[in-house]
């Protein structure tokens, strides 16, 4: 019975290293995301990060949870529809679950809130897909009001 669990743990390990070294190779960022309620202000927490990977496809941005065995993103977030509420440094508990240099990324997309950790680098490509829109389209980077 114990070998049998093992073997089972070891193929799911497997499926997660796969999956990720897959969506990396495909031109994934590392980020971590959390959803929150709108009422939600606070950073003293760290409860709700997940890691995952994100990978721009045209207009939308598709986040893959790490620890999930779905083929298909977590959770999909058009660019037409996404708003940033707030920018700020992770809270001093937080540090330990994000990337190193992180930054915290409030968004609103559909009525939902998100917080969304990266590294710097990774902020400047966020930040330069969502300013960008192809020729005829009056979207891109939006402060929700």
């Amino acid at each position: 019975m114990v070998g049998i669990v093992l073997v089972c743990a070891c193929l799911l390990l497997g499926w997660f290293a796969v999956r990720r070294v897959r969506l990396m190779r495909g031109g994934g960022v590392d980020l971590c995301l959390r959803r929150r309620p709108a009422s939600f202000v606070g950073a003293d927490d760290v409860a709700g990060w997940h890691f995952g990977v994100g990978r721009y496809h045209g207009d939308e941005f598709a986040w893959h949870r790490l620890t999930s065995v779905r083929f298909g993103p977590t959770l999909r977030m058009d660019r037409t529809d996404l708003r940033i509420v707030d920018r700020r440094a992770p809270g001093a508990v937080e540090t330990y679950a994000m990337p190193h240099a992180s930054a915290v990324l409030r968004l609103r997309t559909h009525g939902e809130d998100l917080e969304l950790a990266m590294s710097p680098g990774v902020l400047t490509g966020f930040l330069s897909w969502l300013e960008a829109a192809p020729p005829g389209r009056t979207t891109g980077y939006r402060q929700a009001s």
